[in-house]
């Protein structure tokens, strides 16, 4: 069985590499290059850059795997963006887009030194007890080829760790009976979520939308009346994690508590370049 101290030390490492591989929502260089193919800027080059391990889907097995995304919002973009570019074409060219923000955040030092080639080994290392099983995100991405190059290498082991340790958490919030836009309403009720309105923006939700989803949450008592979690709201989400941090378990039981905590280490020290250099928006988090 997995131990609660285990659980805690896989999620403390997820949270050190994430970040990693999440810069690339916000590079322009990732923007570009799938310009570059003919897809539209914003919601058509996100839904056909992070579909596209899957093949050339339908909107319903995007909707399903992604989650917390308006279907109505899904299919005004996916199949019509495998018309511009077939899915082959968009993993090139978001792996040229990860090369180019990389080398812009990082710099030459950062990306020929030791610790980075390191890390890239560790992550590959507990990506090797990761399960494919009821994981379409992660099993799709673990089909791809590793990259040589060891920047590329850490990016691609991120994004395997971050999808399957995503999967997992989808079949928790299922589990918990909250639906795709329930979750987004309850997780920015933190406040340390992004914005409802960068939520509602990104995932194709009205405001009407997403304040029926919060009265909903009113009446199962998971919100008060000021839109704030109650504390049946944060057992809810603290289950959720809890289950998450189970099914996660599994890459870093693999690296064991030493290699795991090394990862952390260095994966944490990356994501702070990265942070510092400007990857990701200041004003991204709370409620408004």
């Amino acid at each position: 069985m997995t131990s609660s101290s285990d659980a805690s030390t896989g999620r403390r490492c997820h949270h050190a590499v994430s970040p990693l591989h999440a810069a690339v929502y916000f590079a322009p260089e990732r923007q570009d290059e799938l310009a570059a193919l003919g897809l539209e800027r914003g919601a058509m080059s996100y839904y056909a850059g992070r579909a596209a391990p899957l093949g050339a889907v339908g909107a319903g097995t995007v909707t399903a795997t992604f989650y917390n995304f308006n279907h109505e919002h899904v299919r005004r973009y996916i199949p019509a963006a495998w018309a511009v570019a077939t899915p082959e074409a968009v993993l090139a060219a978001v792996l040229r887009g990860v090369d180019g923000m990389l080398r812009r955040l990082l710099g030459a030092e950062v990306l020929a030194s030791k610790e980075l080639a390191e890390a890239a080994g560790l992550a590959l290392r507990a990506t090797e007890a990761c399960h494919r099983e009821a994981r379409p995100l992660y099993a799709a991405h673990a089909g791809l080829p590793v990259p040589e190059e060891p920047h590329l290498a850490l990016w691609h082991a991120a994004t395997l760790l971050r999808e399957h340790r995503g999967d997992g958490h989808l079949a928790a919030l299922a589990i918990a009976g909250l639906s795709g836009i329930e979750a987004l309403v309850l997780h920015n009720a933190t406040g340390t979520a992004p914005t409802s309105a960068l939520f509602r923006r990104t995932r194709g939700w009205s405001a009407q939308q997403w304040d029926a989803a919060r009265e909903q949450l009113r009446e199962r008592g998971l919100l008060d009346e000021a839109g704030d979690l109650t504390q049946a709201g944060a057992t809810l989400r603290g289950e959720a994690e809890v289950l998450t941090d189970r099914l996660d378990a599994a890459p870093y039981a693999h690296l064991g508590a030493a290699a795991t905590a090394r990862l952390t280490e260095l994966a944490g020290d990356i994501s702070r370049t990265v942070r510092a250099a400007g990857a990701f928006p200041a004003a991204l988090l709370g409620k408004g």
